[in-house]
């Protein structure tokens, strides 16, 4: 027993401190705070995205890339399958899909990307120094990783942000999160269109 306490010891501690972080950001970003921050960035219609178009609808956002070989495709066609089966019930919602990796995803290959998947989504992007200035601000994850062939990919959040039609957080959907608790945690956010 006494070999197995430090490793009790450890996990306990990082329980209470992941706890203690998620607290944080949730009070920091919650009640009658936006969540994030300012940013410019640019939509795949060629439009100015800032966060003021997060506080004129109920929002949801994704941060991902193109070149993403699992993650991204598949939560942007749960995204999609969402909103086709709420209908109306979810017309006020916007969804977007943010890149973090601006190197590659300019707005010509994000338009064709999420054309090619959801007539829902919007695509953005921006300058590597603007996306930056967002994944901070929003505490997202993502990082530059080397592949073996000399390319890279990104690792990144996985989670879809819900935020209400004043840009508060008002949670996530998890990578694959069972459908029925997606929907609902979407048909929640709908009701918000009519607060903030």
């Amino acid at each position: 027993m006494k070999k197995f306490l430090p490793i009790f010891i450890f996990a306990f501690i990082i329980v209470i401190v992941g706890a203690a972080g998620f607290n944080m950001i949730r009070d920091r970003n919650s009640a009658d705070q936006p969540f994030g921050g300012p940013f410019n960035l640019v939509a795949m219609d060629g439009q100015p995205f800032t966060e003021k178009d997060l506080h004129e609808t109920p929002s949801v956002i994704f941060f991902g890339f193109t070149h993403c070989p699992d993650v991204c495709p598949t939560t942007l066609y749960e995204l999609d399958g969402y909103f086709k089966q709420l209908g109306p019930e979810a017309s006020d919602i916007k969804a977007y899909f943010i890149s973090v990796d601006p190197e590659r995803d300019t707005q010509d290959i994000m338009k064709t990307y999420v054309s090619n998947v959801s007539d829902r989504i919007i695509g953005v992007t921006g300058t590597a120094e603007n996306i930056a200035q967002m994944v901070k601000s929003y505490h997202i994850y993502a990082r530059k990783v080397p592949t073996e062939d000399g390319d890279y990919t990104v690792d990144h959040t996985a989670s879809v942000f819900l935020l209400d039609k004043g840009g508060r957080f008002r949670g996530t959907i998890a990578y694959q999160e069972n459908a029925d608790t997606a929907l609902e945690k979407l048909k929640n956010l709908a009701k918000t269109r009519t607060n903030g």
